[in-house]
């Protein structure tokens, strides 16, 4: 079983400095944003939402751990929003290591997720999924994420 593990100083900082890079990856791969300012709009949305790291105000960093073996196989990042009516949570970033994938864990630490939401007093998880992101967006569906907003574009050759 996956046990939510409060992320570690050291773990955060080796988790921004990749994560930063695949942000910005993600964001070429997708067309939102041109190679030469990727990185450094992926690092300025870091700055905005952790100013205080793994401290940061309502944002949540964990380690996922398997409890039996005591390794570690990914990670995940939520944060406390408060839209619409009433708070909710909001993944910004899950991940499980590739050499632990397909083997049940994304799914177990989304149960987690759940139980650790409904702790804090929150009904309600959304997140944002690339669309070329196929194997997320089968999870989530599996785990009953719905689609709340679809955005579409289409390359046009100039």
């Amino acid at each position: 079983m996956v046990r939510l593990v409060p992320m570690t100083e050291k773990e955060f900082q080796a988790y921004r400095r990749r994560s930063v890079k695949e942000y910005a990856q993600e964001h070429i791969r997708a067309g939102n944003w041109h190679p030469s300012e990727a990185l450094q709009k992926a690092e300025k949305e870091f700055l905005q939402l952790l100013p205080d790291g793994v401290a940061s105000k309502n944002h949540y960093l964990f380690s996922l751990e398997d409890d039996h073996a005591g390794v570690q196989v990914g990670m995940i990042w939520f944060a406390v929003r408060d839209e619409a009516s009433h708070p909710s949570a909001f993944v910004y970033d899950f991940l499980i290591y590739e050499e632990f994938r397909r083997r049940g864990y994304g799914r177990q630490t989304l149960t987690a997720l759940e139980e650790k939401t409904k702790e804090l007093g929150l009904d309600t998880i959304s997140l944002h999924v690339f669309g070329h992101n196929q194997a997320a967006i089968a999870l989530y569906q599996q785990a009953g994420y719905e689609t709340t907003s679809l955005y579409m574009a289409k390359k046009l050759s100039v």
